[in-house]
């Protein structure tokens, strides 16, 4: 519990423990997707880094270093900044996969143009990269894998207390191996649509070596475009389905890097 009493010593050391607590909430924060996406307020993350380590410091017993500006005490700071990159870079792994996802079929649909920038990164992306990363988002927070995450940046403090932050080969490996993860479901989820265009393709080439008359640019796009609106329809089951594990699969990820 915070110990206040009449006194500025002990509220002193109350606010910067607060304020050491709020490192790696930050860290992880900035580095998950929708909590650290360009158009959030930085006013909006410090208050709710704040109030989540309000929070922290009331049911756990984590301590800050006695001497923050000691060589102890910034390295305890680093390691607080690089357990909470670490927690959020997972997440990060699992909303790229909607973008990959998107680069493929956009290429395909002839949407490659039609680019705009990513709220979440900054970057410029497909359109269809923002409505798969839209999705995902809303089956990320309806399913509460925010709070299941916040859940486990809390439960970090027990399986790396400060001081005691490295997270070693094993655990970084379990962040890098995530991304194959993240491949496998961006192909699973670009793998029906892009078999439709192929057979497009395929049937636009056949009908061309037949009919050298037809107009194969005239013919082929539109009815590449049509047809993978139609896939795209047609597998929207699907893309929810791996939306719902993916999600599961990053907040799990994220649970074996706790050591949960």
């Amino acid at each position: 519990m915070l110990a206040l009493h009449f006194g500025f010593g002990a509220l002193e050391a109350e606010f910067w423990r607060w304020a050491f607590l709020m490192t790696r909430i930050g860290a992880a924060m900035v580095a998950a997707p929708f909590f650290g996406a360009t158009n959030v307020p930085a006013q909006v993350r410090v208050i709710a880094t704040a109030a989540v380590a309000l929070l922290v410091a009331n049911w756990t017993h984590a301590q800050a270093p006695a001497d923050l500006l000691s060589l102890a005490g910034l390295l305890a700071v680093a390691g607080e900044v690089l357990v909470g990159l670490g927690l959020g870079f997972v997440l990060q792994l699992g909303f790229a996969a909607p973008t990959i996802a998107a680069e493929i079929v956009g290429g395909g649909l002839g949407l490659g143009l039609a680019a705009s920038v990513d709220p979440q990164t900054g970057a410029h992306s497909p359109a269809l990269g923002q409505y798969y990363g839209v999705l995902l988002t809303l089956v990320f927070l309806g399913l509460g894998g925010h709070l299941q995450w916040l859940a486990l940046v809390v439960k970090s403090y027990d399986a790396f207390p400060p001081g005691a932050t490295w997270l070693g080969a094993e655990r970084y490996m379990l962040i890098l191996s995530f991304a194959s993860a993240m491949f496998a479901t961006a192909v699973a989820i670009a793998l029906p649509i892009s078999l439709v265009l192929l057979l497009v393709q395929v049937l636009t080439g056949v009908l061309g070596r037949s009919a050298p008359a037809l107009n194969l640019f005239s013919l082929g796009l539109p009815a590449g475009i049509a047809a993978g609106f139609a896939a795209m329809i047609a597998s929207a089951p699907l893309l929810t389905d791996r939306l719902v594990v993916l999600t599961h699969d990053s907040i799990a990820q994220v649970a074996r890097v706790v050591g949960g």
